[in-house]
């Protein structure tokens, strides 16, 4: 998957999730989705790569980062929770989907539960919140 086409799929993986919002606090060059007000995934080029950075499990981030060259540490973002990927051999439309729900989802569990815009434990699954 090449890098527009990497971000036209983060995109329109985080337009269907619910209450995500398209913002951009930093200028043109950065489009950031938040969640109730906070940040889930941002989109920019790194000198000239487009890349979407994501939040992540540390656990699942590192084991990601050894397993792809095309996921790295999050460009300007805490390394530990966050990754960047890139576009490239073994970043396909199942995984960036994957990655932006994982990363919706993670933020969402650390709402209050009365503003959380689905049940993280259950959504994707079929079953009622």
């Amino acid at each position: 998957m090449n890098g527009p086409t990497l971000q036209k799929t983060a995109v329109d993986c985080a337009d269907e999730l619910p209450g995500a919002q398209l913002e951009h606090p930093f200028g043109p060059d950065w489009e950031v989705f938040k969640v109730r007000g906070k940040v889930f995934m941002l989109m920019t080029e790194v000198p000239g790569r487009p890349v979407v950075i994501l939040k992540a499990d540390p656990g699942e981030a590192r084991a990601l980062r050894e397993q792809n060259r095309h996921i790295t540490p999050g460009y300007h973002m805490n390394k530990k929770h966050w990754i960047t990927l890139e576009g490239g051999e073994g970043v396909h439309k199942e995984l960036v989907s994957e990655l932006v729900t994982d990363s919706y989802l993670l933020v969402v569990a650390r709402l209050p539960k009365a503003v959380q815009p689905v049940d993280p434990q259950t959504y994707g699954s079929g079953k009622p919140r």
